[in-house]
């Protein structure tokens, strides 16, 4: 099947349409940061950079280090933009841009994300941090997508009825990271979590500035959620739209986490500079 023009937007230069991207730009290992800014902090460590280009929010550097080939992206903040990012990296590496036909052979891209977070648990300690062995999504969009049953519905049920879910919002999703990939950062100095992802960061997530949320006791409800002792851990923006496309496009894929804020004690990090460079460094130590 050949992929019409206006389904695989591609740019006069041959790039992929948001990312700016040619096919061979990518490697197969890809760390995702939300912030364009971070994708330099990144690849400053690698000791080469080959490639240099960005496009709106979405910013790629590729390079090597210690001879390991790595892309790090930016995505811009939410799992809409996760929707852009992960859809155009896979369409850079199983897609024939020249017929629009999908190759033969297909490539499973490494996909880590390092961000930050804010802990909803009392004994998480600031600038810890966590991977996100499962993620539940209020994004609701795994929904958009036709899909084997990959997520767990006893548990989003529990979580429905714990949390009194508001049925005029998008019923909650559960997946699990990639434990090939998740393997590979497992450390005693960072622990295994349970991330909840957020359409915003204000009322989705229980801030309130000038409007009030339409649920303020949802935070008290995530926090004590516990299914066979699997509780909540922290909250961010994306990690559940990285598992849902990583597992429908045939990839691996791992959230990491600094946790610069604790919901549950009010406290944040007066350090998040240097505790996101940790992450960064221990990140890159694993994969070299």
């Amino acid at each position: 099947m050949q992929l019409k023009p206006a389904e695989l937007i591609i740019n006069e230069d041959g790039s992929i349409y948001h990312l700016n991207l040619l096919p061979e730009d990518i490697a197969n290992t890809v760390i995702t940061v939300g912030d364009p800014d971070r994708v330099s902090q990144i690849s400053r460590h690698f000791d080469t950079i080959e490639v240099k280009k960005g496009k709106r929010e979405f910013h790629t550097h590729t390079g090597h280090l210690k001879g390991k080939r790595i892309s790090v992206i930016s995505t811009g903040i939410g799992t809409d933009n996760i929707d852009i990012v992960l859809n155009e990296l896979d369409a850079l590496v199983n897609i024939d841009f020249k017929t629009r036909t999908l190759k033969e052979h297909h490539t499973s891209l490494d996909i880590i994300r390092i961000g930050t977070t804010g802990a909803i648990q009392p004994d998480i300690p600031i600038d810890t941090f966590l991977i996100s062995e499962y993620s539940i999504g209020f994004d609701g969009l795994l929904h958009f997508y036709e899909h084997e049953e990959i997520n767990y519905p006893k548990i989003e049920d529990e979580f429905i009825a714990h949390t009194s879910w508001h049925t005029d919002k998008a019923r909650p999703y559960v997946l699990c990271y990639s434990e090939k990939l998740g393997n590979l950062f497992k450390d005693n100095r960072i622990r295994l979590g349970f991330t909840a992802t957020n359409t915003g960061f204000y009322g989705p997530q229980q801030r309130q500035l000038r409007i009030k949320p339409s649920q303020m006791e949802l935070m008290d409800k995530l926090s004590t959620f516990n299914y066979n002792d699997l509780r909540l851990t922290n909250l961010e923006m994306e990690t559940s739209g990285i598992y849902a496309l990583a597992q429908l496009l045939g990839h691996e894929a791992v959230s990491l986490n600094c946790i610069l804020a604790n919901r549950s004690t009010g406290e944040f990090s007066v350090t998040p500079a240097k505790s996101v460079n940790s992450l960064i460094e221990f990140c890159l130590s694993r994969l070299a």
